[in-house]
């Protein structure tokens, strides 16, 4: 067989392939985007590049590896083992990648005191779940939940050693010990939430983002709060101030 015809054959045959994990990459993206990571958490937490290096290694590495080792001259069972042993190698590499992806998911929307703050699984490692109020213990499979962080006050002695946990990295809203149920921290959300109006006059520039996502809303009727996660501090979390729930997710510096 000559090599021109050989080619012609593989490239059929990884152009097949190619197809099918284009079809499987887009029904992990429904996953990854549609239930681990919702927007806007795949920027948030990493998911779109976490998602897009796992796509990118599988989708290409199969079909190349099918181009390279089909030849219609072989046996027949010698080129299904051959592809059957790229499948199984692709699907081992996505299990892989799938898994990293799930175990990097974020989990909570802490109300951290004047802030919001992203918590995925890596933020909770080594701390204990069982601390945590029972209703708290689950880590969420279907994007983030809504949490309240309990701060301590002023005068309780213990502050000075949670601001060193804090400046290491491990911020209240990553203590189990600290979570409440959201509910309960409803009132102090609504007394701390910013007006709309001093977040236009600071970002004067983001003012047609802002009033345009918001297109609809009273903004008397709503308040703001940074949204900080890992590497992101220039996002803000608008919430009602009749319900204290979120509804909307602006990219603007609220700080």
């Amino acid at each position: 067989m000559t090599l021109g015809r050989r080619l012609r054959a593989g490239g059929s045959a990884a152009l097949k392939h190619l197809v099918v994990s284009a079809l499987v990459a887009g029904a992990v993206a429904a996953l990854v985007f549609g239930v681990w990571y919702p927007s806007p958490y795949d920027k948030l937490a990493g998911g779109q590049s976490l998602f897009w290096l796992v796509m990118g290694v599988d989708v290409v590495c199969g079909p190349l590896l099918t181009l390279v080792i089909f030849n219609p001259a072989k046996p027949r069972a010698e080129l299904v083992r051959d592809i059957g042993l790229v499948i199984l190698i692709q699907l081992g590499a996505l299990a892989y990648g799938l898994n990293s992806v799930a175990q990097a998911r974020p989990v909570w929307l802490a109300f951290e005191g004047s802030r919001f703050r992203v918590v995925s699984v890596p933020d909770l490692a080594d701390q204990k779940l069982e601390e945590a109020p029972e209703s708290l213990r689950q880590l969420s499979w279907t994007g983030p939940k809504l949490l309240g962080v309990k701060l301590i006050d002023a005068t309780d002695p213990r502050l000075q050693e949670s601001l060193f946990q804090s400046l290491g990295g491990l911020h209240p809203s990553f203590r189990p010990s600290r979570w409440r149920p959201y509910e309960e921290m409803a009132f102090e959300l609504r007394t701390v939430l910013q007006p709309m109006d001093q977040l236009i006059a600071k970002q004067p520039s983001k003012e047609t983002l802002i009033r345009e996502a918001l297109k609809g809303i009273d903004l008397d009727k709503v308040g703001f709060l940074p949204l900080v996660a890992e590497n992101v501090s220039d996002w803000v979390v608008v919430v009602s101030r009749d319900t204290a729930e979120p509804v909307a997710y602006l990219p603007v510096d609220g700080y």
